[in-house]
């Protein structure tokens, strides 16, 4: 393959000074703390200093050639749902404005998935269309779960309907810390080693029965860490096709709908996961993914020793995950080549 940067990452994290500082002056210090470091961007330790450093263009860029990568596609590591309906959606709006200012920048290089300020299904349609019309960033990140409400439930048809009228390409990202309101297992360990892939499956599994994905075959989902277990489930999701109430929302067959959506190797890219993923999806459906920085850079060196070691690709087949697959999706993006 080239020497050159050519691949295109999907799972990358912005972390962005104005988020940080916004939501300082909105939450208590300790809460803040504990939603940053549970994707590992700070300790308790840190100051808002350290914070603003973790993420700057020159370091990233320089992460990225050292990886051969290309471009990447930003999002934000961990929004943080807030119950003033207008401090959230301008938090939003200064966030997405950064992205496109980054983005601007270095057109060839960057891309960014707007943030919405949901559960305010009026406010996210509103800066869904000005993220989307006027800073003409490359689609959406949505949560797995926002309070406790899935995606695909009945309040957030209008976004959905919308997302499929634009054709959007939407990432789903879990996030789960104890100040969500969110029921966690009762496992002494980060929520990211167990409860991030549930997450991910929750929601794939209502997007699936509430007849969501019958009902919007336009949007172009990706799911971030290989789908979560959803690969593993496929049969055992399939078995909802034999319960009435359940089978009438995937008259397609549970299969049909999985094997459409896209899906990363972010923290995935090991023989079991991939293989997996195989028997999901085509190779045209899978996509590169880093997690940095919420994962350090020897996991992004990990994950492309994993991709280049698996056996069960051919070199065309990995050449379409790491770039082309990608660019099929984001097509402005095809010239990028690390310049």
């Amino acid at each position: 393959m080239s020497q050159n940067p050519f691949r295109v990452d999907v799972h990358h994290h912005f972390m962005i000074p104005e988020f940080a500082r916004a939501i300082m002056k909105a939450t208590k210090l300790r809460e803040v703390y504990s939603t940053l470091r549970a994707t590992g961007l700070a300790n308790l330790k840190d100051s808002i200093d350290k914070i603003d450093l973790k993420w700057s263009t020159p370091k990233v860029l320089e992460w990225m050639d050292r990886n051969q990568i290309a471009a990447v596609i930003g999002s934000l590591p961990a929004p943080v749902y807030l119950d003033d309906k207008r401090f959230f959606p301008e938090l939003a709006r200064r966030c997405n404005e950064h992205f496109a200012e980054v983005i601007n920048q270095r057109p060839g290089r960057f891309g960014g998935f707007a943030m919405l300020p949901l559960p305010d299904a009026g406010a996210a349609l509103n800066e869904l269309a000005y993220a989307l019309d006027t800073l003409k960033l490359d689609g959406v990140v949505l949560e797995a779960s926002i309070k406790g409400v899935y995606l695909g439930s009945p309040e957030q048809n209008e976004l959905f309907d919308e997302l499929n009228r634009r054709n959007t390409v939407v990432f789903i990202h879990p996030f789960v810390t104890p100040s969500m309101d969110v029921p966690l297992a009762s496992l002494h360990v980060p929520p990211y080693l167990v409860e991030y892939v549930l997450e991910t499956t929750r929601a794939v599994t209502n997007l699936l029965f509430s007849g969501t994905l019958e009902r919007c075959p336009n949007i172009r989902f990706i799911l971030s860490h290989a789908g979560g277990t959803v690969p593993f489930l496929i049969h055992r999701l399939g078995l909802g096709e034999y319960i009435p109430e359940l089978g009438k929302k995937v008259p397609q067959g549970v299969a049909s709908y999985l094997r459409r959506l896209y899906y990363d190797t972010a923290l995935s890219a090991s023989p079991h996961g991939l293989r997996s993923l195989q028997e999901c999806t085509d190779n045209s459906h899978i996509l590169f993914g880093s997690d940095y920085p919420a994962a350090p850079e020897e996991v992004t060196v990990a994950s492309i020793q994993g991709l280049d070691k698996y056996t069960g690709f051919t070199d065309e087949q990995r050449q379409a995950i790491y770039r082309d697959n990608a660019l099929a999706l984001f097509p402005r993006l095809v010239g990028a080549n690390g310049t």
